[in-house]
């Protein structure tokens, strides 16, 4: 079978480095090394061998040679024989496990130590580190719901009690951050004599605010004591900011040295974090620390390395627990639980993880909710058929317009979708009805370049808006122009994803400043030029707008198929409508993207999942 790959010219620097290291020329260590740095950059953990014998690679680079990967037992032979590749527990610059997977050191270190972070806290005793609850507390703040299902949320709370570490998964519209609100008053109340330090977390800035939004709005309607209320949070932050990032470095001021003076983390949208982030904050945690991993583990995972809480949760159907967590749930459960449930010969992972699954946002015949879940199930040519023959009010599917055509096709839609945010800066709306009516609306591509990426569909829509008298556009900012932060600065606070707009300030004689939202229902200022890497953005990536919700989105695909076209990208941008999403998008490319899930290669799911029973 033969891979065409184009190698970087980091890939082949890397390789070649590697084997002058080694002091001999060795094509299975120039090739391996390559492939590895050239995986890495496309999300992988690791290199899998296995995947790679006996197949000829062609590069398309500057070299364009020809390589056929040698038998697998011959290929690890002469790599274990390669003073610069170690077993697992050396210190060499790469890595080789007993699978076969070839790592760079730092990522094998990153991954070994988060796993053993991760079975520390799950074969830890139930109840070891808080009482158990009381059932009638349980019930006051989970109170009974109507269905044919148990009430997962509260059983992800007691589940919280009864272990340090668990894991939230569910759609959009589940109840993600109401149960995380009764969960942290849950361990409030029972631990009466000491106060808890709860950090609220994300991995981007965007993220973080709607956590910190979600909790503020979830805690209100918690019943329970306002003194209880108050110990809750109000503010969340980055992971990095969090750990207290290190101008200038890839450090953390708090690690397994100095850790976080801090007894719960929640991190929200935990499908975005990568490999090397996560295993930092779960190194740099005390021993009695309890982590709680909310996210849509069919998301789109993080762009840097691993797909980690796809890792975490596996690949089994969920709610699935151990006889003796079972028991431990007996008593606070109905009947209707234990009919619900699958009992595992021993105890795991699998005691620690809760699928959310009744969806109050999508509820009943929602058609956001049933297209996803086609989506979710790669069935892309059932969806298209089913959208042909009937009209859905939430979903609709139209063909990509051809180049000439699109500005045309587009114009009536970014006109519905932005002028009442534009209108109401010209009449000199108040700024809470502004941001609000711009965030009811957003394009999402699914790359950034090409004719149908985030930067000419930008330019196109600016085009339309200046066309029509809505805006005036000068360089390098304008009035109403809405801008996303590209590049952390930790010293302003903004952070990459970060989105505000440019406005006339009152306070400065009608001066543009770059004004974005704190969570807390007060507005940052700061002069544009003072702003960090930015882009302008009416249309923005899917994986950009991960974290955020609109009520209505149109969804633009390539108009060829890319191996970055995923069902859990095409899930994820449906995702983010409220009421509506409109797909554009070629029909085969449609049907590919949908037939294609994110696989990246790591080590973690056997490091986590091998005793499953």
């Amino acid at each position: 079978m033969e891979q065409i790959l184009a190698f970087s010219a980091l890939d082949r620097h890397f390789a070649r480095f590697l084997t002058s290291l080694s002091g001999r020329e060795t094509p299975e260590l120039y090739y391996a090394a390559a492939l590895l740095s050239h995986h890495v950059a496309e999300g992988h953990v690791c290199l899998d061998l296995r995947i790679w014998e006996r197949r000829q690679i062609t590069t398309i680079d500057g070299r364009k040679d020809i390589y056929t990967a040698p038998k697998l037992t011959d290929w690890r032979t002469t790599l274990t024989n390669c003073p610069v590749v170690g077993k697992p527990g050396d210190f060499k610059p790469l890595i080789l496990d007993d699978r076969c997977r070839l790592y760079l050191y730092r990522y094998w270190e990153y991954e070994s130590l988060l796993a053993d972070r991760i079975r520390q806290l799950v074969f830890q005793p139930s109840g070891s580190m808080i009482r158990r609850p009381d059932k009638h507390c349980l019930d006051r703040l989970f109170p009974a719901t109507s269905g044919i299902e148990p009430d997962w949320q509260k059983m992800a709370a007691l589940i919280a009690c009864l272990k340090p570490f668990l894991v939230i998964s569910g759609s959009p519209g589940t109840g993600k951050t109401t149960t995380v609100a009764g969960i942290l008053a849950l361990l409030l109340e029972h631990a009466p004599t000491t106060k808890l330090r709860i950090a609220l977390t994300a991995p981007t800035g965007k993220a973080a605010a709607r956590l910190q939004e979600a909790i503020l709005s979830a805690k209100e309607t918690l019943a329970c004591e306002a003194s209880i209320k108050a110990c809750i949070p109000e503010k969340a932050s980055t992971v990095h900011r969090l750990l207290g990032s290190l101008p200038g470095t890839s450090s953390f001021r708090h690690h397994q040295k100095n850790p976080l003076p801090v007894d719960i983390i929640v991190v929200d949208e935990a499908s975005m974090m990568d490999m090397p982030l996560l295993s930092k904050l779960v190194q740099a945690m005390h021993e009695k620390t309890r982590l709680i991993l909310v996210g849509d583990k069919n998301q789109l995972a993080s762009v840097e390395a691993g797909a980690v809480l796809g890792d975490i949760c596996g690949d089994f159907p969920g709610n699935l627990f151990s006889s003796e967590m079972i028991e431990e749930i007996r008593p606070y459960a109905d009947d209707q639980f234990l009919q619900h449930v699958t009992a595992a010969e021993t105890p795991g992972l699998h005691d620690c993880i809760i699928q959310l699954r009744k969806n109050y946002r999508f509820a009943g015949l929602s058609d956001i909710g049933k297209a996803s879940a086609v989506v979710n199930r790669g069935e892309g040519a059932q969806l298209l058929e089913s959208l042909s023959a009937h009209s859905c009010g939430g979903v609709d599917w139209s063909a990509l317009p051809k180049l000439d055509e699109l500005e045309g096709r587009l114009e009536r839609i970014i006109l519905n979708g932005f002028r009442e945010y534009l209108d109401l800066i010209h009449t000199a709306g108040a700024w809470d009805d502004v941001f609000a009516a711009f965030e009811r609306f957003r394009v999402l591509c699914a790359l950034r370049q090409g004719p149908f990426g985030v930067v000419a569909i930008n330019q196109r829509i600016e085009s339309i808006l200046e066309a029509k008298g809505l805006i005036s556009r000068s360089r390098p900012f304008y009035c109403g122009q809405p801008v996303m932060i590209t590049r952390n600065n930790t010293q302003l606070r903004l952070y990459n994803g970060d989105i505000g707009l440019i406005l006339a300030d009152p306070d400065k004689d009608g001066a543009l400043s770059f004004f974005s939202p704190d969570g807390v229902g007060r507005y940052r200022r700061l002069f544009p030029q003072r702003l960090p890497d930015h882009e302008t953005a009416y249309a923005m990536t899917v994986h950009k707008s991960q974290g955020s919700e609109f009520d209505r989105v149109l969804l633009l695909l390539s108009d060829t198929d890319a191996p970055l076209l995923t069902r859990e990208l095409i899930y994820t941008g449906m995702t983010r409508a409220r009421k509506q999403v409109h797909v554009w998008s070629d029909e085969k490319v449609f049907i590919s993207a949908t037939s294609r899930c994110i696989r990246r290669t790591s080590g973690l799911r056997d490091a986590l999942w091998q005793n499953r029973s």
